[in-house]
């Protein structure tokens, strides 16, 4: 029994899996908007055996309560970005909105703790919102509200033969200033002149060796310019690495335009495990046990990994079938047979983390 449900892992099979990660990709579900999607989940989950249930967020918590044992949370996020190609089938790939980014991860997720039945403990699958946003309230809602488990699988496109141990992290800024109206020929600086020579400040800041291609360096992203002579506002996106200094850069632009007003909209640290962390040796393990050769990979994007180990110190890893190049192309589309692929991966890792030590909440074994 899992949470007073009967649990039914014998019918996830390969054709299970397919309509399901189908049917996710044919709900449409951008941010703010992953209510019919989230209702569909807790459905399916409790179909499955899962105790399932909403959150006050809108996450969809799914439980299968395995007798005792450590807590393993799989999270994966609902909420894609705008549009909505059409869903298709075609020659073994499966095309639509979050096929890769990232409903097939997350749909992996559903499968392999629905199919990984000698799991002695508790298995949690969240479906989070708002993961594209930079707010992440679905991710943050769970780091609130769910006690640290013993170890975390988020559900992002790696590869089915790749395990993520690393992202940057991010600084989003937004630059706001206004100036007296004025004739175009006047010498005194334009708004939107102001906003562009922050863009370029921004720049010289982080150097010339930044770079979104390098873990190890600051890559910068001008996300928006909006203005005209009076009014303007830009957005900038900074992921950052390890040991970057954020009040420092914040300081410099500051000194450097003295008119006009800068607001941190969000800032989440940069995280990395060691390739020894108990969830990358699960992964890795069922990995090799399929065939692959594992990949360690570094990401110089985020993903609510970085939510999650701002504050929790526990083995974590991202794993997920998929490819991330695909992510938010309108030809996004996932190999079924490396979705499945996934799956099994998934699955196995968990038999494995299963012997993992039970941990009080003071982070004493119990």
């Amino acid at each position: 029994m899992a949470g007073g449900f009967a649990e039914r892992s014998d019918i996830v099979t390969d054709g299970f899996a397919t309509a399901l990660l189908k049917s996710m990709l044919e709900i449409p579900s951008p941010s703010y908007a992953e209510a019919e999607l989230a209702k569909h989940l807790a459905a399916t989950m409790r179909e499955l055996g899962f105790a399932a249930r909403l959150d006050e967020v809108g996450n969809v918590i799914g439980l299968l309560d395995r007798g005792p044992g450590p807590t393993v949370l799989l999270l994966g996020h609902m909420d894609t970005v705008s549009g909505q190609p059409p869903v298709r089938l075609s020659n073994g790939r499966l095309f639509g909105r979050g096929a890769v980014d990232a409903k097939g991860p997350l749909a992996a997720m559903i499968c392999a703790a629905a199919r990984a039945h000698e799991f002695r403990g508790r298995l949690v699958v969240a479906g989070v919102v708002e993961e594209e946003t930079p707010g992440s309230r679905g991710a943050m809602n769970v780091r609130r509200r769910q006690p640290p488990p013993e170890a975390v699988v988020i559900g992002e496109p790696s590869g089915w033969s790749g395990v993520v141990i690393g992202y940057k992290g991010k600084l989003d800024v937004r630059y706001r200033v206004e100036c007296p109206a004025t004739h175009p020929s006047a010498p005194q600086p334009k708004a939107v002149e102001l906003a562009a020579r922050a863009w370029t400040s921004l720049l010289d800041i982080l150097g010339p060796e930044a770079s979104h291609l390098r873990f190890d360096q600051p890559g910068a992203t001008l996300v928006s310019l909006v203005g005209d002579l009076t009014s303007a506002t830009a957005e900038f996106s900074v992921r950052t690495p390890a040991g970057f200094d954020v009040e420092g850069c914040l300081t410099k632009l500051r000194e450097q335009l003295d008119e006009g007003v800068f607001e941190v909209r969000n800032a989440v640290a940069p995280c990395r495990v060691r390739r020894t962390d108990p969830v990358v040796r699960a992964l890795s393990h069922a990995i090799r046990r399929h065939g692959g050769v594992p990949t360690a990979k570094l990401k110089t994007a985020t993903s609510d990994m970085n939510t999650l180990a701002e504050v929790w110190r526990v083995p974590m890893a991202t794993y997920g079938p998929g490819d991330s190049r695909l992510d938010h192309h309108d030809d996004e589309h996932i190999d079924l047979d490396e979705y499945m692929r996934g799956i099994a991966v998934l699955s196995d890792a968990l038999l494995e983390l299963s012997a993992l030590p039970v941990t009080a909440p003071g982070g004493t074994t119990r």
